[in-house]
């Protein structure tokens, strides 16, 4: 029993370990633990990584398209060239809850959303804040997205409603009973519903993204006529584009490309960007770990992604 005087087991270990050849006195250093089973440990642990961050579909895809790279890149975002240049930017006078960002080229700027409390937020290229506005009766708001025409729309999460707005022209508090909604109700009202949203003006489809349990990318076309009245909501469940697509393993926002065409999905889970073709098809993707794309700090809780006219 070694549990007493320390010295006196130091010594008592001492004197044995001569007598025991140099084999076992390796064992006992190791805590009587086979090599063998530090093998099996190393690759139970390097399993449980490669599945808990699907590495191996992210190095199969990495591998299966290095052959085509010069042909993608010329008709794709090409996330891999991706680099950051600004990161971790604090925003003036929001210390948490920033959620969605969508990019406004006609004036040039940003504009996102805030969840609690419930605020849309204006700001430059830059991340400098140009003016903030509270919104009354709205509730849960995470997804927005520039639809052109000056209109924005607002995805409310748990209710899984979209909200049309006018930009702002004057200070105020912005009324949600002022504006049009459309409440699709697809899911159980929790906190897994609506995410993000992006918009093809050219094909006027709106993309949604629920989050997680289960993950859910609908494509909803129409969305500007019905405006007018004209009611063609055509709501369709795009399943089969993400089914295969494990490795993101919650959506956290979605935008839409207008010069390619293509759709980029982020997965905070998974800390990635996912590009994907017309068709559904992964055409690059780019890890937000630390240490890639020049991260110093793998980006935390990311939930919201948008793209200039430049592609930036």
């Amino acid at each position: 029993n070694c549990n007493g005087f320390a010295a006196r087991c130091g010594q008592a270990r001492t004197n044995e370990s001569q007598s025991m050849p140099a084999h076992s006195r390796r064992l006992r250093l190791t805590g009587g633990m086979r090599p063998q089973m530090w093998i099996a440990g190393l690759l139970l642990l390097c399993g449980y990584a490669s599945t808990t961050f699907h590495l191996d579909e992210r190095l199969f895809f990495s591998l299966s398209t290095a052959w085509h790279e010069s042909r993608l890149s010329k008709r794709s975002l090409w996330l891999p060239e991706y680099r950051v240049r600004t990161e971790a930017l604090p925003v003036a006078g929001v210390a948490n809850n920033l959620s969605g960002l969508t990019y406004d080229e006609q004036r040039n700027q940003l504009w996102a959303v805030v969840n609690n409390p419930e605020e849309l937020l204006a700001l430059d290229t830059d991340g400098r804040l140009l003016a903030r506005y509270r919104l009354e009766g709205f509730s849960d708001v995470e997804g927005v997205t520039y639809l052109g025409d000056d209109l924005l729309v607002m995805a409310e999460e748990r209710s899984q409603t979209l909200v049309i707005v006018p930009l702002p022209t004057a200070d105020g508090p912005l009324r949600r009973a002022d504006y049009q909604a459309i409440s699709l109700g697809l899911h159980a009202p929790d906190n897994n519903g609506f995410e993000g949203v992006g918009y093809d003006r050219a094909g006027d489809r709106l993309f949604v993204v629920k989050e997680h349990s289960p993950r859910k990318l609908y494509e909803i076309q129409g969305l500007k006529r019905s405006l007018g009245g004209a009611m063609t909501l055509k709501i369709i469940d795009r399943e089969a584009w993400i089914e295969d697509k494990g490795m993101a393993s919650d959506l956290a926002s979605v935008h839409f490309d207008e010069r390619t065409g293509h759709l980029v999905l982020l997965s905070d889970e998974a800390k990635m960007m996912l590009e994907l073709d017309g068709e559904g098809r992964m055409v690059s993707f780019r890890s937000l770990w630390s240490g890639f794309a020049g991260l110093e700090r793998s980006v935390p809780q990311a939930e919201g992604m948008t793209f200039d006219a430049r592609g930036n």
